[in-house]
């Protein structure tokens, strides 16, 4: 039956020679217990996903908090038109400005890109330096670079290339899904806005609306929290449950409070 072993592994380790040893850094290890095949998997991370999460927690915590703040007035009329018309105006904003923004980082990088052409050609020790900095708190020198450097040199489109990447850590965004961006995040505020309101189609008392939208609510975003941890790779899942609700609820409160004392 395989055991635990501790394995002491220095920047002069050996597979053969274990008197290069020395406890620099300890990692417990089970000798037998390493699959035959071995596969990478990575958290789902992509620009979708993002833009729908922003799409949801908004479209769960402005209607949420707009509809609280209307329940004061009495007329559960008034709070599903007005909570209508927000939900509506506000997937169209939140559409283009998921739109604008992919656009922005485009022309952003488009400039980056221009100015950095220009360093290329009109100072090229400079950006030698650069590349030799990048890898320096990795123990690159520049004598050991000497090969890519000269591979580079002779290919400006892959330099250019290369020092957005890894100089600037950008990456040209996709200027197609801008449009693909701006209906993630529209239909995803309006889905999520249409939850906190439902209820008030179904009561004539706009506090038993609040009451059930409420809780509606809250449960909604306490789910959402736990789908969001999950997807995005955080580890405290209840933690960003919790922090999810805490969210929406701050907000409705403050909505409700404060049409309440200007109503008085």
């Amino acid at each position: 039956m395989p055991t635990e072993s501790t394995l002491l592994i220095t920047p002069e380790f050996s597979r053969t020679d274990s008197s290069q040893y020395s406890s620099t850094i300890e990692i417990n290890t089970k000798p037998n217990n390493k699959p035959s095949n071995h596969s990478e998997k990575h958290l789902l991370n992509t620009q979708v996903l993002r833009d729908a999460i922003i799409g949801l927690a908004d479209g769960l915590t402005v209607p949420f908090a707009l509809a609280a703040g209307l329940v004061n007035l009495g007329d559960s009329k008034i709070v599903i038109i007005a909570g209508f018309a927000e939900l509506i105006a506000g997937s169209i904003s939140m559409g283009l400005g998921g739109y604008l923004a992919t656009e922005s980082e485009v022309e952003h990088y488009d400039a980056e890109k221009e100015r950095e052409q220009y360093e290329v050609l009109e100072y090229p020790e400079a950006e030698e330096q650069e590349i030799v900095t990048i890898f320096e708190p990795y123990g690159v020198t520049k004598d050991d670079l000497k090969y890519v450097l000269d591979k580079l040199k002779k290919n400006p489109i892959a330099y250019v290339d290369f020092m957005m990447k890894f100089e600037l850590n950008m990456e040209r965004p996709d200027s197609s899904k801008a449009w693909i961006s701006a209906a993630t995040i529209g239909i995803s505020y309006f889905v999520g806005g249409i939850i906190p309101l439902l209820p008030y189609l179904f009561f004539d008392s706009t506090y038993d609306g609040l009451f059930v939208s409420s809780i509606l609510t809250l449960f909604t975003l306490f789910i959402f929290g736990i789908f969001r941890a999950h997807f995005i790779g955080l580890k405290g899942v209840l933690k960003s449950a919790l922090h999810t609700m805490m969210i929406g609820s701050i907000a409705a409160g403050a909505s409700y409070f404060i049409v309440k004392l200007v109503g008085a």
